[in-house]
């Protein structure tokens, strides 16, 4: 049994910030923290005030995290970026809306005495009796603190406040995890009633006034009766309560935001085989010929509301299962039983049409790179200006054709006209020669679709159709989505700015026209497409006989081919350029120990290469070639290192162990935050079943004769922080859960029980003449629900009471 946090976030847009630049704009990107942790950071969007982002994500969080946080800062290329404001969440805010946030919340000023982090180690004792009692506190150490200087630390002492009292720790240089091992005395004094005790964390400054990094309050009256001696970690808490919304005349903008929080008790997986065994046998029975009841109950009571979530949770369960295709093709089958003008197919969001773009996400995320990367990553370099509706033509966007000469408005179009034609050109190409490319689930999903809408459509007059319906997927709900935002389909790390983003959209207006196989239509409502017609024409013809091929492809034959496909997208591989640096028995590094590497996470190893393809060990003087690649069973913690170790703050390490015994750590620098989560996120999940792996770790480095962190002078000590397996980020090559997809299914069967047994109902009223189609089926299936809801009523009663336990042994 595994308890699981998830937290949907959706950056949607901002409006109505400030201006920061002298132009008159701003250029805005949000930082998004989980407590102190900055996990994500969303791209720029330049010269605006209402930027757009539209980006998601799911985090998977340890269920202790306590906030998360949106900083909204602009970005300067020759300073440091403005800060604008934030919109800050707790987890009780979020746990209190089950259905989630969705709407406009205002920005508020970032208050320095607000933004503490870290915990505090301390040992809290009453003694003596009587009248004669004395309060200890002894104050050991501190981890994770702000860092307010400079040179990225601080420089921290405690003050601790008792009964008119105030003793001082030593001030701890350049340290965000100090370490002072000191103890105060209070008289204790029972007539002056409730005596706080107050311990306090600043930050030390020569010249400037201290800063504040936090605070720990306890009751003397509550300690003295409730304890003898206290040892604990203490969170740092700020200094005064959050002020409230800013009024309308001071308003810093606001954030369109949707969050959702999810704690998930996932059962082992022998407690969801018969409710999975009696889906897979409802897509099972398609064989002959008659719709299952299940699959219809699921389809008929699945809202808009949920729709999207429970088309990938489904498609990922029968991807895990082997049985996509056929739950598919069920989905077909109840769509076009509902649909009588073939113009309409699959054009709603239905859960059939849900299911098949959320399966392509899933299956053919490789495939689409494949397909649009060349010509994607063709334009961001060019940077070609490229219009076709005179309306827009902007003739100082064009440049010149010469010295002398400049452009007209017609010369602008033939230019824009040449250039989406060579693009759109060399895109057809790619996709018309892809079909041996394509993941064989996708190839046989195709088919069935074709298949299925060519015998409900047999007439002449709609042969057209069962094209239609394969590119309102294919080029409607895939290609040109991602042609059209491809950071959102992690095909660039940024948006386009506002040229290359005009030129997308008219290439995924393009391949939206070629996808609707008619070129009179759009031709019509935008008349500046004419140019492009024959291109378009051309690309028609082409893209139907790309689809014959698609469908009739062979592939050989399989026993196991079905038994393959959800392990087709689940392959834990990341690979790309870092700087990397190896540090064994070393003490002092160099002064930029970085070099360039080709870093390859696979299934078993973590491997380096001076070159893509190349298989040369790390470093020059390695004159015994040296296996360049670490075993991921040997990885002991995956953590993040301290911005001032090496003056970059995308630096993590990777800590594992020699068959000696003895400790290596590999530094890599990586390119921006996103990037450097993304190995965090990756690395963590492939290490996730490793055993004996560390508690604590340092984030500085061994560096002269101490740990630049903690300053101890012990290489070997065990470390200052602890280390931080839980939060990690899905991505869309992740390998498949099929407890917690089956656990997701249960959780919204459960929460349409009702209404499902009510259409049941109805159904058999109405067939009662004949008897309902399958009522043991159906009956089994309530009943699996009802036996699943039961044990986890049981387990999240004892997960309950445990809680309840542990927080009055915390109180106490």
């Amino acid at each position: 049994m595994a308890k699981r946090s998830t937290l949907f976030i959706r950056i949607v847009e901002g409006k109505n910030l400030p201006v920061k630049d002298i132009s008159g704009s701003s250029d805005p990107y949000c930082i998004v923290r989980i407590d102190s942790e900055a996990i994500i950071r969303t791209a720029t969007i330049w010269k605006t005030l209402s930027p757009f982002w539209g980006e998601e994500y799911n985090v998977h969080l340890p269920p202790s995290f306590h906030t998360v946080s949106f900083h909204v800062l602009d970005e300067d290329s020759l300073s440091r970026d403005d800060v604008i404001g934030k919109v800050s969440f707790s987890k009780e805010d979020l746990a209190a809306k089950p259905q989630g946030v969705d709407g406009w919340v205002n920005l508020t000023e970032i208050d320095p005495d607000e933004e503490v982090q870290g915990e505090i180690h301390l040992q809290i004792s009453v003694l003596g009796k009587g009248d004669a009692r004395i309060l200890r506190c002894h104050v050991l150490e501190a981890r994770d603190l702000a860092r307010k200087d400079r040179n990225g630390a601080s420089d921290p002492f405690v003050r601790v406040r008792c009964n008119g009292k105030t003793h001082e720790t030593a001030v701890v240089k350049k340290s965000c995890y100090p370490r002072w091992n000191e103890s105060f005395e209070f008289e204790i004094d029972e007539a002056a009633g409730e005596m706080p005790l107050s311990v306090e964390v600043w930050d030390w400054d020569l010249v400037s006034k201290n800063d504040f990094l936090g605070r720990v309050l306890f009751s003397i009256n509550k300690l003295q009766f409730a304890i003898q001696q206290e040892d604990a970690w203490f969170r740092l808490g700020p200094d005064k309560p959050k002020h409230s919304q800013p009024q309308p005349e001071q308003t810093l903008g606001s954030l369109r935001l949707q969050l959702r929080l999810r704690d998930e008790t996932v059962l082992p997986s022998s407690r969801y085989r018969p409710l999975v065994e009696l889906l897979c046998q409802s897509v099972g029975t398609n064989l002959n010929g008659n719709l299952p009841d299940l699959m219809m109950l699921i389809d008929e009571t699945t809202t808009a509301d949920n729709r999207q979530e429970v088309a990938t949770n489904l498609v990922k369960l029968f991807l895990g299962q082997g049985l996509v295709e056929d739950f598919l093709d069920v989905l077909f089958k109840l769509e076009l039983e509902k649909t009588g003008e073939p113009n309409t197919l699959f054009r709603s969001n239905s859960l059939a049409s849900k299911s098949m773009e959320s399966f392509l996400k899933v299956a053919g995320m490789q495939y689409l790179h494949r397909l649009l990367a060349p010509t994607i990553n063709r334009i961001f370099d060019e940077k070609k200006y490229v219009e076709l509706d005179p309306n827009k033509v902007e003739l100082k966007e064009a440049g010149c054709t010469g010295l002398h000469r400049i452009h007209t408005e017609a010369d602008v179009i033939q230019q824009g006209t040449t250039h989406l034609q060579s693009y759109l050109a060399e895109l057809l190409h790619t996709i018309v020669q892809s079909a041996a490319h394509c993941p064989p689930s996708l190839r046989h999903a195709f088919r069935r679709l074709y298949q299925r809408v060519q015998e409900h459509f047999p007439e002449k007059e709609y042969r057209k159709v069962k094209f239609i319906a394969v590119t309102s997927f294919l080029c409607l709900r895939f290609i040109s989505p991602a042609i059209m935002s491809p950071k959102l389909f992690h095909l660039r790390e940024k948006h386009a700015d506002a040229r290359t983003s005009r030129t997308l959209l008219l290439l995924a207006k393009a391949i939206q026209t070629i996808g609707n196989l008619d070129t009179l239509a759009c031709c019509s409502k935008e008349p500046w497409m004419v140019p492009l017609q024959p291109t378009i024409q051309q690309g028609i013809d082409h893209l139907k006989d790309f689809i014959t091929q698609l469908v009739s492809f062979e592939d050989r034959e399989d026993p196991g081919r079905q038994a393959q496909v959800g392990l087709q997208c689940g392959s834990m591989e990341k690979e790309g350029f870092l700087l990397l640096h190896r540090t064994k028995d070393k003490c002092m590094l160099m002064a930029s120990p970085f070099r360039k590497y080709y870093v390859t996470l696979g299934k078993d190893t973590l491997s380096y290469a001076k070159t893509q393809h190349s298989k040369v060990g790390l470093g020059e003087g390695d004159r015994n070639k040296k296996s360049s690649f670490i075993a991921l069973p040997k990885i002991k913690a995956v953590e993040k290192v301290e911005e001032k170790s090496f003056g970059s703050a995308n630096v993590m390490q990777i800590i594992s162990s020699e068959e000696n015994g003895q400790m290596e750590t590999l530094y890599l620098d990586c390119k921006s935050v996103n990037e450097l989560n993304q190995w965090l996120s990756a690395l963590r999940k492939a290490c996730i079943h490793n055993t004996d792996t560390m508690s604590s770790y340092h984030p500085g480095i061994y560096k002269g004769d101490k740990w630049s962190c903690c300053h101890q002078k012990d290489k070997a000590d065990a470390g200052c922080d602890k280390t931080r397996h839980g939060v990690t980020l899905q991505e869309w090559y992740d390998p498949l859960d099929p407890d917690l997809e089956s656990q997701l299914i249960f959780r919204h069967l459960i929460g349409v029980k009702q209404v499902m047994r009510e259409k049941y109902l109805e159904k058999v009223l109405v067939m009662e003449d004949n008897g309902p189609a399958k009522p043991d089926e159906i009956g089994r299936f309530f009943s699996v629900l009802q036996e699943l809801q039961e044990t986890h009523a049981s387990v999240d009663e004892v997960e309950r009471s445990r809680e309840k336990s542990l927080l009055l042994e915390l109180q106490t």
